[in-house]
């Protein structure tokens, strides 16, 4: 079967850091995407999952706030003073 080349644009750092994931794992970057091409098409799928950052962006913005005191309320000896001060007209 004839070969063909393509051109992939990516983020240099991203490159260098796949350049080395596929050298740990034993192959180059063209048996990576050449076994990603061949189940992708054999699965007629993308054959991983593909999601959003785990946690978002603006989860890991809660967390920092939270972290660093940000947002928070006074701590509470009791529901009965938690309920009293959220009923509280400020």
């Amino acid at each position: 079967m004839a070969n063909t080349s393509i051109n992939i644009r990516m983020d240099a750092e991203l490159k260098r850091q796949f350049e080395a994931f596929c050298a740990d794992m034993g192959m180059t970057m063209t048996t990576a995407f050449n076994i990603f091409a061949k189940k992708a098409v054999r699965e007629y799928r993308i054959p991983f999952e593909i999601s959003g950052e785990v946690p978002n962006a603006v989860t890991r913005k809660a967390i920092e706030d939270a972290e660093n005191g940000i947002g928070m309320s006074r701590a509470f000896s009791s529901v009965k003073e938690l309920m009293e001060d959220l009923n509280a007209d400020d």
